[in-house]
């Protein structure tokens, strides 16, 4: 998604903003707004780049304005990285003020239903992650974290490997929609593992799981994740099929293979395009679309990504 100078004020239900033009929100509104829905009402600008599922949960990058005014109670956790210029900015909770430094290698925490007014003087560059509480829970529970799941609020805290992550994680995102949501969904649950045991109110112990997945029940999976059809290759689909919850089969996975899920059939998806380009004539545009890419641009981004050239390139060098 490209960014946009036109204002939005109403983003739509499903978290996503609206098109440009759309009515301000009910200011009365009882319940708390979804964290793109807000994001987008108090930026006023569109992200640069989205992922969201139904529920609103996922990841925004946003390069916004200044911002002087109030973050209203949302229904989702929101911890951001920061990778914009240094700057001083605050933040007031009730009748407590927080004053710190945006620089890289810092997170913002803004916990679910929490409202403060923010006063940042100079343009902002910041990746987001929206995180259902229902999520935390889920993950304190299958990765056997014991503690509080409570997040703390966190204004400029140093934390560069929840940063690292966070905004790697939109760079990551290529334009394919099961390679995104399979992305999406592994970098939450590992974005969630961190956030518990870096910012909640008492310290977290986590306890792993070590071992991989039998043979027969890897077989199944890359069967799933290799299938050309409209087979559902989801991480909640694999991990059910599995008999695991999606943090032990992810974990699981990678003990068994060197690669997580994503990046398993990251490759496998660059060995069939590999195979049509060395192989066929066939356009690139429609490899493109037939490896589920959205555009062609997009499919020579993350191929060029992988290996240096693009596709028109690869196949001069390595046709018959």
């Amino acid at each position: 998604m490209t960014g946009s100078t036109a204002p939005l004020r109403n983003p739509s239900p499903n978290g996503q903003p609206p098109a440009p033009g759309a009515q301000p929100a009910d200011s009365t509104m009882s319940e708390p707004r979804t964290a793109g829905r807000e994001m987008a009402r108090v930026l006023r600008t569109e992200p640069t780049r989205m992922a969201l599922d139904s529920s609103g949960a996922g990841i925004a990058h946003w390069n916004h304005d200044p911002l002087h005014d109030v973050v209203e109670p949302m229904s989702h956790h929101v911890i951001m990285a920061y990778n914009g210029v240094i700057q001083r900015m605050e933040r007031r909770s009730g009748k407590s003020v927080s004053i710190g430094t945006f620089r890289p290698g810092v997170v913002i925490i803004i916990p679910e239903g929490s409202s403060s007014r923010w006063d940042i003087p100079k343009p902002v560059d910041v990746v987001q992650l929206y995180l259902p509480n229902a999520t935390l829970k889920r993950i304190a529970g299958e990765a056997g974290i014991a503690g509080a799941t409570d997040l703390m609020e966190r204004t400029a805290h140093p934390d560069p490997v929840t940063s690292r992550l966070l905004l790697s994680a939109a760079d990551a995102l290529e334009g394919n929609g099961v390679l995104d949501a399979l992305f999406r969904h592994q970098v939450t649950d590992l974005l969630a593992t961190r956030v518990l045991a870096a910012h909640t109110g008492a310290p977290a112990t986590f306890h792993p799981t070590m071992g991989g997945l039998s043979p027969k029940v890897l077989l199944r999976a890359i069967e799933r994740l290799r299938s050309d059809s409209d087979t559902d290759v989801s991480l909640d689909a694999l991990a059910s099929d599995a008999g695991l919850s999606r943090f032990h089969f992810c974990r699981a996975f990678k003990e068994s293979t060197g690669l997580s899920p994503h990046a398993w059939l990251r490759q496998h998806r660059l060995e069939q395009a590999m195979n049509k380009l060395r192989a066929s004539d066939e356009p690139v545009v429609s490899i493109a679309a037939a490896l589920g890419y959205s555009s062609q641009t997009a499919f020579a981004a993350a191929f060029r990504k992988l290996t240096g050239e693009t596709p028109s390139e690869w196949r001069r060098r390595h046709s018959r």
